[in-house]
């Protein structure tokens, strides 16, 4: 059992890894730590969290885990505070989106001075933002992608994909580079041609919204996304995801040189063909 976990940021994330191990008494004492007073008091009440505090050095002393459950420029903007208040032994992890660059910044930390981190990606999540979303079941069978490097130790490795696992979900493991390209084609890019499907409707048809169906409301809920989350994440994982357009581009290219060229044999084998493809995703 972890005997003190500190969840710096009790959103929708952190918040429902401190109800999940609540739930699942996989720690004896966790403490949220955040900007709000009024928001960290409720997931108090909720039973949630043991204690709560705005001071970020106070909330990590004598913290076996530390996750950091921020947007990911925040994530790297903290982690030298993070690191420099942590004690030797205590390990860290996250739950950002992108990993390229915060586990750049967390290894040129630890070349300074004893810093353990293991990069986590939960792949669970809603357009919905905050404590009030949080869910004890979250995790539960969802994939967490760990991020380990050639220079990461393997008991951290462990000890965070046993975290993850406590919490019900399948660990994986991809280099962070690998990881980026991965959510960017799987996540990021879906994102970005939601955002885009949405403001391009509109553009054609402003009316049309009003009778829309559950068929474009399910293809572009993640449209709702937090604002700020989603320009932080196409910011920092900007050469993935502009490759990923690139791929995009061509596909789109193809259908509509199909739908002008009224070869309706063509344009249905390629669309059986996509079909075909989406069917291979468990």
């Amino acid at each position: 059992m972890i005997q003190r976990l500190a969840i710096v940021g009790v959103g929708l994330l952190g918040g429902s890894i401190a109800k999940a191990a609540r739930a699942r008494g996989l720690a004896r004492q966790i403490v949220g730590i955040g900007r709000d007073e009024t928001r960290l008091a409720v997931a108090v009440r909720d039973g949630a969290l043991d204690r709560a505090t705005l001071d970020l050095v106070d909330g990590l002393r004598g913290a076996d885990l530390v996750v950091l459950a921020m947007p990911v420029l925040v994530i790297e903007r903290l982690l030298p505070a993070v690191a420099a208040a942590v004690g030797e032994g205590t390990l860290v992890t996250d739950v950002g989106s992108t990993k390229g660059a915060i586990v750049r910044s967390a290894q040129a930390l630890a070349a300074a001075r004893p810093f353990h981190f293991v990069g986590s990606h939960p792949m669970a999540g809603s357009e919905r933002a905050g404590y009030g979303v949080a869910r004890a079941d979250l995790f539960e069978k969802a994939t967490v992608i760990v991020t380990p490097t050639e220079v990461t130790s393997p008991p951290a490795v462990k000890d965070v994909t046993n975290f993850w696992e406590g919490m019900g979900a399948r660990v994986s493991q991809l280099d962070p580079a690998t990881h980026d390209r991965v959510v960017a084609a799987i996540s990021h890019l879906p994102h970005l041609v939601v955002f885009a499907l949405v403001a391009g409707a509109h553009r054609f048809e402003p009316s049309a919204f009003a009778f829309a169906a559950q068929g474009f409301r399910d293809t572009t809920r993640v449209g709702a996304s937090d604002p700020v989350v989603w320009q932080e994440i196409f910011h920092d994982n900007r050469e993935a995801l502009l490759a990923s357009v690139d791929r995009f581009r061509e596909a789109l290219q193809e259908i509509e040189r199909l739908v002008q060229g009224g070869d309706d044999a063509a344009l249905q084998a390629w669309i059986a063909q996509v079909k075909r493809l989406r069917e291979t995703v468990a």
